[in-house]
């Protein structure tokens, strides 16, 4: 159960409306869309909450935009590095391209190659590494040092779960007497910002972060009381391939309230759903919340539930294979 306590690496409400001041305009004001199939379905008023839409294609953008946006002068004239093999990565090189911000990206060789080449797209340098032999940690923090860059990692970072947290915001000013929010859950930066910004708007609110079955290290962190990271687990959700950090976990156990898991048949499972009902492209990560309610992991009879769906960039190739 949550347990409320101020931390101060943690953002709080007055943050994520400044985040959500400084995008405003420029991050999407994604759609609140619903389906009566799934809210028959589930026997609930389901609310999605389309990521989807968000620039980049993934709500990455928002926490992306509001930490470079935040940036001193000095440090937005010397540049920054991330490390992302993905939305992140794409994020970060649209955000600076927009801001006029030299970035520079880590990515492993064998990062998607749609990925690969979107990032370079929005005119960021990208090096390239080998998983197998170097540490991406390590790797940018070299760089960051060696040439002044300001690091803007993933989700560990104050300014990135803000910018998350308006994903929440926006949610809760549409439909502010929601029961629960479901929220996906990789390295728990969007699932941090969302459950700060639901619980000061909505106190009563039931917030619950929903990761793939074999990626649980969130869910036996939260249960144990103490970090259990899994390194690299083989699932389709790739977004959630990564480990949750200090920072994310300890917001996790202040304010939310339960963590679920889902196989990755589900995932495929309620992506079908989403595009024969919806007509909404969205990856497997992004299905992770909806496939809880789906699945019957979590059932709320008649109760309104919020739902992130967290990004459409999806493998079309990879999709043929999931659905033949």
């Amino acid at each position: 159960m949550a347990h409320m306590t101020r931390d101060p690496s943690a953002p709080m409400l007055a943050d994520i409306q400044a985040a959500a001041a400084r995008i405003e305009g420029i991050a999407h004001r994604t759609p609140v869309m619903q389906s009566r199939f799934i809210n028959a379905e589930v026997g609930a008023s389901v609310y999605l909450k389309c990521e989807n839409f968000q620039r980049v294609g993934a709500f990455k953008f928002r926490g992306a935009y509001n930490a470079m946006a935040a940036l001193t002068e000095p440090e937005a004239t010397r540049g920054v590095i991330t490390h992302s093999s993905g939305n992140h990565a794409q994020a970060i090189a649209l955000a600076g391209k927009l801001l006029g911000i030299p970035r520079t990206i880590v990515m492993p060789e064998d990062a998607p190659a749609v990925k690969l080449a979107a990032t370079r797209g929005y005119g960021a340098e990208i090096v390239t590494y080998d998983p197998s032999k170097v540490d991406r940690e390590s790797l940018s923090l070299k760089l960051a040092t060696e040439r002044g860059l300001t690091l803007i990692p993933p989700f560990d970072h104050f300014q990135v779960i803000a910018g998350q947290g308006t994903v929440a915001l926006e949610l809760l000013q549409e439909v502010p007497d929601l029961d629960v929010l479901l929220v996906c859950l990789g390295g728990g930066g969007l699932l941090s910002g969302c459950a700060i910004a639901a619980k000061a708007l909505n106190p009563a609110i039931k917030v619950i972060g929903v990761e793939p079955l074999l990626a649980n290290e969130a869910q036996q962190s939260f249960r144990s009381g103490r970090l259990v990271p899994i390194y690299n687990p083989p699932t389709i959700a790739d977004g959630a391939r990564t480990s949750i950090c200090e920072r994310t976990f300890k917001i996790i156990q202040a304010y939310v309230d339960d963590i679920l898991t889902v196989p990755d048949s589900a995932l495929i499972s309620s992506m079908r759903v989403i595009y024969e009902r919806m007509k909404l492209v969205v990856e497997p990560t992004g299905v992770l919340a909806i496939a809880a309610l789906l699945t019957g992991q979590a059932r709320f009879p008649g109760k309104k539930v919020g739902v992130v769906l967290s990004g459409g960039n999806v493998d079309l190739k990879q999709l043929g294979q999931w659905f033949s």
